[in-house]
């Protein structure tokens, strides 16, 4: 299956990130490394380039892993010392335990059944899940250019529908109110394009 332009180089990757959060884009990643207690061995998934790693996790945390379906990705966490682990998440059925387990804009790509993912993350999180999530996109965008661009430029490789279906802030929500019991934080990040969440498996 095709990948996106976006997926297949790092430097793609970072520019749509770049563009989209504008100067908001360093505040997004460290809010998220700040949630990971230091020493803390964190398990990302669909980490992407790993700006979260290089910029903050590799200091912070006590081991890392990043887990994704492209070996482009991969190579370059490894090329920085990270440990990764090569696994389409759409159909792996455990993740290997680690204190934290995060996933930032990247739960858009199991819909329309994200909470099995986020159940998968929580049985493998023994301290924290942090999911981050856009909830403002281009994909939703009201101007249609905009929109099919949106649509298309984030397939990573494995195609299927729910790369053309976005989170809103209600369907975001919505979906984790079913994990109110375990929320202990949930924020928007400056510039109001991305919500975190902050789970604890530990309260079930």
């Amino acid at each position: 299956m095709s990948t996106s332009l976006v997926y297949r180089s790092s430097a793609g990757y970072e520019l749509l990130m770049r563009t989209l959060y504008r100067r908001h884009y360093a505040t997004r990643l460290r809010v998220v490394a700040d949630q990971v207690r230091p020493g803390a061995s964190v398990l990302e998934l669909c980490p992407g380039p790993g700006a979260l790693y290089q910029r903050h996790l590799r200091a912070r945390a006590g081991a890392y892993t990043g887990a994704d379906v492209n070996p482009a990705f991969l190579r370059r966490l490894q090329a920085r010392g990270a440990d990764v682990l090569a696994v389409d998440l759409s159909n792996a059925p455990e993740l290997p335990a680690a204190d934290v387990v995060i996933m930032q804009a990247s739960l858009y790509h199991f819909l329309p059944d994200a909470s099995a993912i986020v159940d998968r993350m929580l049985a493998a999180a023994r301290e924290r899940v942090i999911i981050a999530e856009p909830i403002r996109n281009l994909a939703s965008s009201e101007l249609p250019l905009l929109r099919v661009l949106g649509k298309r430029a984030t397939d990573p490789g494995t195609g299927g529908e729910g790369h053309a279906h976005r989170f809103t802030a209600v369907t975001l929500d919505r979906l984790m109110e079913g994990y109110a019991g375990l929320t202990v934080s949930a924020f928007t990040i400056p510039g109001g394009r991305e919500k975190v969440f902050v789970l604890d498996p530990r309260l079930s």
